[in-house]
């Protein structure tokens, strides 16, 4: 055996397929490219009024179509025959399918989420467990944004199968909050004074007015309500100004401090 005239016959063949290879590599990554601003401009071509929900949800579905395109025709470039392999892809595809329901229930769900509108893009809402800020509604998951910070990729048939809680489907929404009051103080005066200083607060509401009532009574006293509305955009300012609000009014107008009063032998204490 010559193992030199085996090596100069294979050096040609190697060098073909590192070219091969080479130019896959480049084919990819020209192609991601291409296809990342392909998706891109698909989005921006659909403007207002076009529904930017489903815009990228097109983006998305376009970017997975032009991938799998990419994929057969680096398989063509190294003289795979690509009509086989679609016709293979295709059966595997229904046996991934078969075997992984849950991917389809999810791309289902995500049609349906478009169609049903519960929310979309940039509506606060809490679903299955989640509760942020709509990034986008995919083909599989949804990713929404928490009041951390944490972008979160939620499946989108666990999102249709849970309870969804839309914020921003309405102009305004109540801040719950509640004041204890010392049995010693008089409630009306209490009231009249939070909703007088609840006007104040930005970002509340006129209509409907702030509800300052009592709420329920405890062995401490009564239990005021207090509910100012505002824009969804708002509410934790709205929250925490109503707060301290409830402190300083509490302390201008020398409110006691909510304390449990007991009779022994018909004595106070």
């Amino acid at each position: 055996m010559d193992i030199q005239a085996m090596v100069q016959n294979a050096i040609p063949l190697l060098t073909a397929l590192a070219l091969k290879v080479v130019g896959a590599i480049i084919l990819w990554i020209i192609g991601r490219k291409l296809i990342e601003f392909g998706r891109r401009l698909v989005v921006k071509s659909l403007k207002y009024p076009f529904d930017q929900t489903v815009a990228g949800y097109i983006g998305t579905a376009v970017s997975v179509v032009l991938n799998i395109a990419l994929i057969i025709a680096i398989l063509g470039f190294f003289g795979i025959e690509t009509t086989s392999f679609a016709a293979l892809l295709a059966g595997v595809g229904i046996a991934i399918g078969a075997a992984w329901s849950g991917l389809l229930a999810n791309l289902a769900a995500g049609v349906f989420l478009l169609i049903l509108r519960p929310f979309k893009q940039g509506d606060f809402i809490s679903a299955a467990g989640t509760l942020g800020t709509v990034d986008e509604i995919g083909l599989f998951v949804t990713s929404i944004t928490t009041l951390d910070n944490v972008r979160t990729f939620v499946g989108n048939a666990k999102i249709l199968g849970d309870n969804i809680q839309n914020f921003t489907a309405h102009p305004y929404r109540r801040v719950d909050l509640v004041a204890q009051l010392d049995n010693s103080v008089s409630h009306a005066d209490a009231i009249r004074l939070l909703k007088e200083r609840l006007r104040r607060i930005p970002n509340v509401v006129a209509e409907p007015a702030p509800d300052v009532e009592i709420l329920t009574f405890t062995p401490l006293g009564p239990v005021l309500a207090v509910r100012p509305y505002c824009h969804n955009d708002h509410y934790w300012q709205v929250y925490f100004d109503t707060n301290r609000s409830i402190c300083e009014v509490g302390g201008e107008a020398n409110f006691p401090a909510p304390r449990q009063h007991v009779f022994v032998n018909g004595t106070r204490s």
